[in-house]
């Protein structure tokens, strides 16, 4: 396939994976912006909330995997070391990032939310994957604030990625 015949299915893949890395970032940012509101809530109010962002946000979360092999296919694709290559490959360490802070940091907390709850299907699955530590139970201020920081340094990490990227796809 020549070159002016492979552009127009290649600007496609730019602007569906800034779309699919938009979501990505507004999903954390959304957690972020509920910051406030949620650390003034009661031990009892807050463990009732938590909840209620399954499966909707388990569902959303697809987005980070599939940002980061459509990026990964946006630098392969890429003419090597030039500025719109380094922007691309910017966009895939901070979308990685983002990602990385999710399965250290927030999905270990996930699971501690979920504990008493009955997931079904591809929920069931996906919280199965543990990183309960030692065993103990922290004390729920500590899961609450690492839990909701979490989300703070994601929405960051997500908003530098499709800024990097938004700016690969405009040069």
């Amino acid at each position: 396939m020549r070159l002016q015949e492979a552009m127009p299915m290649f600007q496609a893949l730019e602007i569906l994976t800034v779309l699919v890395v938009a979501v990505a970032m507004a999903l954390a940012l959304a957690h972020a912006l509920e910051l406030p509101g949620k650390m003034r809530l009661s031990k009892e109010q807050y463990l009732a909330v938590q909840p209620i962002y399954y499966p909707g946000f388990t569902f959303g979360g697809v987005t980070e995997p599939l940002g980061l092999i459509m990026i990964l296919a946006l630098i392969v694709l890429t003419p090597p070391f030039s500025g719109t290559y380094w922007l691309t490959a910017g966009a895939f360490v901070a979308l990685l990032a983002m990602h990385a802070i999710y399965w250290m940091v927030t999905h270990p907390v996930n699971n501690f939310w979920l504990k008493e709850n009955q997931l079904e299907g591809a929920r069931k699955h996906f919280f199965a994957f543990r990183s309960d530590g030692d065993g103990d139970t922290p004390d729920w201020t500590v899961l609450r604030d690492r839990w909701e920081r979490s989300h703070v340094f994601r929405a960051v990490f997500g908003l530098i990625s499709l800024i990097l990227l938004v700016a690969a796809v405009a040069v």
